[in-house]
């Protein structure tokens, strides 16, 4: 009988352990990914104090320089999103159109579901979108 209670008290702490492992890995690779991927996106689109910022330190610009870098980087952003602006409001439809698509397909119970998700990715979308600008 003892050898039947020392197995299974060691089958728990090897489960227990590997749960422990597991959990650990998850929290880990959470943590990292934030550290590494969160800063190349950042990286990847650097605000416009930022790229002033850098460009004024690599550089050595003055001051005019800085304010006219400034000026340029608002007038080119201001340039690129009239030029998207079309294509934005051609993509907002087509979302719209491939939602009523969904919609169509969804049970009443399924419905709230799908809206509560379509408002959680907008949310995260104009958050994202905030950040690169």
């Amino acid at each position: 009988m003892p050898n039947t209670k020392t197995r299974s008290e060691a089958a728990v702490l090897v489960i227990v352990v590997f749960f422990l492992g597991a959990l650990l890995g998850v929290v880990g690779n959470h943590l990292w990914g934030e550290s590494v991927w969160g800063k190349q996106i950042s990286a990847a689109h650097p605000t416009r104090d930022q790229l002033v910022s850098s460009l004024t330190h690599d550089l050595q610009l003055n001051a005019e320089q800085q304010q006219q870098l400034g000026a340029i980087i608002d007038d080119t952003k201001a340039q690129i999103r009239a030029v998207y602006a079309p294509a934005d409001a051609q993509r907002e439809v087509l979302r719209h159109q491939g939602r009523d698509r969904i919609r169509m397909i969804l049970t009443p119970e399924q419905k709230p579901k799908f809206e509560a998700f379509m408002q959680h990715l907008d949310e995260e979308r104009k958050k994202s979108e905030g950040e690169q600008h």
